[in-house]
């Protein structure tokens, strides 16, 4: 193998475009380990190939949801249960939580949506929170307590967090209501999540 020891690379006078690399090459190194390459400010990078190792990913992210029935009690505040995944790419949610694997911290979001099941009775109050560490950092509600429509009803909570290894986000439900309890479904009982790129 021959080197080539040089400050500059350029096109000859009256052409523009430079390539690196012909019929024969597969790979096409720069640097070595510990090099910097420099991208100047005002410089352009077309892609037209195939990305990989560039620009970070939004995970760890998961989506789990209630495949079956929660029955709950009324005025009492309860993890909700998902029995469920749609996808879990760190294998970082067990046991109804979400826990910031290692090496992941960094700024998350998350949804939840919760629609309650009240078995034709009636509901007064419907409150859903997402908790880190066990205490809430986010919570909606709806109140029926003045008007007449307290029947099953949803309700959808998001919120964003910068969280450390090993916090634990979890989504709890307080409701007010005859025979309460959640419905099951992706459709209605779900909680998302995924670290955003910074």
């Amino acid at each position: 193998m021959s080197k080539l020891e040089t400050n500059t690379i350029d096109t000859v006078s009256g052409t523009s475009t430079l390539q690196v690399g012909s019929t024969n090459t597969s790979t096409i190194t720069l640097g070595v380990s510990g090099d910097t390459i420099n991208v100047p400010s005002g410089v352009t990078i077309n892609n037209n190939g195939t990305q990989t190792g560039f620009g970070g990913t939004n995970t760890p992210a998961f989506k789990v949801y209630a495949n079956s029935a929660q029955s709950l009690s009324s005025g009492v505040t309860a993890t909700v249960v998902f029995g469920a995944e749609s996808y879990d790419t760190d294998n970082a949610f067990a046991s109804n939580k979400f826990t910031v694997p290692s090496g992941k911290a960094g700024k998350y979001t998350f949804t939840s949506s919760f629609y309650s099941a009240v078995n034709n009775g009636t509901l007064s109050e419907l409150l859903l929170f997402i908790t880190k560490n066990g205490s809430s950092v986010a919570e909606t509600a709806v109140d029926f307590r003045n008007n007449n429509d307290g029947s099953d009803n949803g309700i959808v909570l998001t919120t964003s967090l910068d969280l450390a290894v090993s916090d634990y986000i979890e989504t709890k439900v307080y409701i007010v209501a005859t025979s309460p309890a959640g419905r099951s479904g992706e459709n209605y009982i779900y909680f998302t999540g995924h670290k955003l790129i910074t």
